[in-house]
């Protein structure tokens, strides 16, 4: 683990336009988390692919913009850019409707994104770019690195399946879920408990993850660390959108967890950068320490 210094981060996985009504923003659930890791102060670098198109090069553009290593984005020249077209409920809750095939299930490493990987401290990636062989391939290839391994799981219909997430979790030392999936795959995997907690014990027993966390929407979040259970219920705010607040509760568990924090100050802090994700619109809005700050001294008051 990294003892404070800049925490050297990759994400490997989808990025791509999510397409809302009348606009398209940056996403994909590896390159929020990256963002944020950004941030955060992380040296982050993005292994992904676009296609060789004005999305693609536009994507590219962004990225680098914002300060992410951006060479170990591959070029398709067979497949597009990867859109998703989200819809939002009332409640700004948001379905996705997922483009296949796409230049990110086509990922092909390069040499720099082989030594990239070799000499990171965490490695971040998720379960919907495991959807196609061409992608699942590279991911297994940099599994193989002495790095920490945090998997993201994403559980988008019909783009998995359990025997992959099965072989993802076993790879892992850090797995996060939300209720819903938690619930799902411990079932799956036959556990007789219906209680958060009994379930991510017996997902620990069954796999050589011995961290994880399980995110609640608006009820906060739990997490499994060094062999404890910490919580956080969860901040008061007006929710505009969900799309990547769990992104970038991820982001900010995972790099203040790396660099020593405290596991409860960890989760306040992660949890507070959720809220204040969903509160503004899109995956990727721009947060002010200080209203990060305010929110957990609100709650604390």
């Amino acid at each position: 683990m990294n003892n404070g210094k800049n925490l050297k981060a990759v994400a490997y996985g989808e990025v791509l336009w999510d397409v809302f009504d009348n606009e398209k923003k940056i996403g994909g659930a590896p390159l929020n988390v990256a963002l944020r890791m950004k941030t955060l102060g992380c040296e982050v670098a993005m292994i992904s692919c676009v296609g060789n198109d004005e999305d693609g090069k536009a994507i590219k553009s962004q990225v680098n913009k914002l300060g992410l290593e951006t060479d170990t984005i591959v070029v398709s020249e067979d497949f597009p850019t990867g859109l998703v077209n989200v819809t939002l409920n009332e409640r700004g809750s948001a379905t996705y409707e997922i483009s296949y095939p796409s230049a990110w299930d086509k990922i092909v490493l390069n040499d720099l994104a082989k030594k990239t990987v070799a000499i990171a401290d965490v490695l971040i990636y998720g379960s919907l770019v495991c959807r196609d062989n061409i992608s699942r391939s590279a991911l297994n290839e940099l599994l193989q690195n002495d790095v920490y391994k945090v998997f993201d799981v994403n559980l988008r219909k019909p783009h998995y399946s359990y025997d992959t997430l099965n072989q993802l979790m076993l790879s892992a030392n850090f797995i996060k879920f939300n209720d819903e999936e938690l619930l799902e795959i411990a079932k799956a995997m036959n556990s007789p408990f219906e209680s958060l907690e009994e379930n991510m014990a017996f997902i620990e027993e069954k796999t050589n993850a011995s961290a994880m966390c399980v995110t609640k929407g608006k009820h906060g979040a739990l997490l499994l660390w060094e062999g404890k259970i910490y919580k956080n219920d969860g901040y008061p705010i007006e929710v505009s959108d969900t799309v990547g607040a769990g992104d970038s509760f991820l982001a900010a568990l995972i790099t203040s967890l790396l660099n020593g924090k405290e596991a409860q100050e960890s989760i306040d802090f992660a949890c507070a950068i959720g809220a204040l994700v969903a509160e503004a619109p899109g995956a990727n809005p721009e947060i002010a320490p200080s209203k990060i700050e305010n929110l957990l001294l609100r709650v604390k008051v």
